[in-house]
């Protein structure tokens, strides 16, 4: 299918997590085995977004870190690594710090759904940012005579009533240590854009569930364009536009900032693709995600499985 192409930003892909405890230390691979072998990490948050890409992996091993399975094997002709994040951001990013810490990491894929927010888009559409911003990330400020006065925070960013964005603080890259600086939105990788782009033209993206539900729109691929994330799952019209227009975002979820942030202050290169499941509280009726939470999750993984495809042979 022919996709819909936006704008690609240049990428920088990274954090760093302890290995706290005998048994979270003694599930690391050793340097003879998987520490050896480059892998690309393929991330979910919540099972049923792994479920396709799973059965398509040849499994070889698994390896339980911090309570997470992580499935080792081949998909698309290619050495990986399939895990689970878990839900929202403290889970993505300590997850995602302890897959660097145990397996040579050669990118990041994370495949899922999220709630659409871009008015021009519809349930069941792939979404691939070229960037992602940690956009609950605030300041909460006080109220004074009708008006809110956030102290300690300049934002390029409209205000959501007392709610004021604010970067991320991150390592200034080649700096001193413990030096710090706020940045808002973390690029993908251009070249992994390119390749989802190619990869785009030609998967098929399910219309209807298995249950004879159907989209009333013929599901497509968006590249390039915001995403956003942050701990909350969002079903609210108001807040809805209010993210679509202070930050353009197309998709919102709960954890791909997180492991943007993560991969950029590791220096690994990542890519996101999303499916939306539902439009965060913009749709007439109830939230879409229990009818079409599947599909968007399989949509998502199809895309994945082609950009995989995609890549040069290892």
């Amino acid at each position: 299918m022919t996709p819909v192409i936006r704008h690609t930003v240049i990428a920088a892909p990274a954090l760093w997590v302890f290995c706290i405890g005998a048994s979270a230390c003694a599930t690391m691979p050793r340097a003879s085995g998987e520490r050896d072998t480059p892998r690309i990490a393929v991330m979910s948050a919540f099972e049923p977004e792994l479920v396709a890409l799973r059965a398509a992996t040849t499994i070889t091993g698994t390896r339980v870190i911090n309570g997470r399975t992580h499935y080792i094997g081949t998909l698309a002709g290619h050495d990986v690594v399939l895990l689970l994040s878990g839900f929202s951001m403290v889970n993505a990013a300590m997850t995602t710090q302890a897959m660097l810490d145990r397996f040579s990491i050669t990118s990041i894929v994370f495949s899922g759904i999220a709630g659409g927010v871009n008015p021009g888009l519809n349930v069941g559409d792939v979404t691939v940012p070229a960037q992602w911003g940690n956009y609950q990330e605030s300041v909460f400020a006080r109220e004074s005579g009708g008006r809110f006065e956030p102290a300690r925070v300049t934002t390029e960013f409209a205000n959501f009533g007392m709610m004021y964005t604010q970067g991320t603080s991150i390592a200034i890259p080649g700096g001193r240590p413990d030096s710090l600086v706020r940045r808002f939105w973390f690029p993908v990788d251009s070249v992994a854009m390119e390749r989802a782009r190619a990869a785009a033209r030609s998967v098929t993206l399910a219309k209807c569930t298995a249950a004879g539900e159907c989209l009333t729109h013929e599901p497509r691929v968006v590249i390039g364009g915001n995403g956003v994330s942050g701990p909350t799952f969002v079903d609210n019209a108001a807040y809805r536009e209010w993210a679509w227009t202070a930050f353009h975002a197309d998709a919102l979820d709960m954890e791909t900032a997180a492991v943007a942030i993560v991969a950029f202050e590791n220096r690994v290169p990542y890519i996101a693709f999303r499916s939306l499941s539902d439009l965060a509280g913009g749709g007439p009726g109830q939230n879409e995600s229990r009818t079409f939470g599947r599909l968007a999750a399989d949509n998502s993984a199809a895309l994945v499985i082609a950009y995989l495809k995609a890549l040069p042979a290892k």
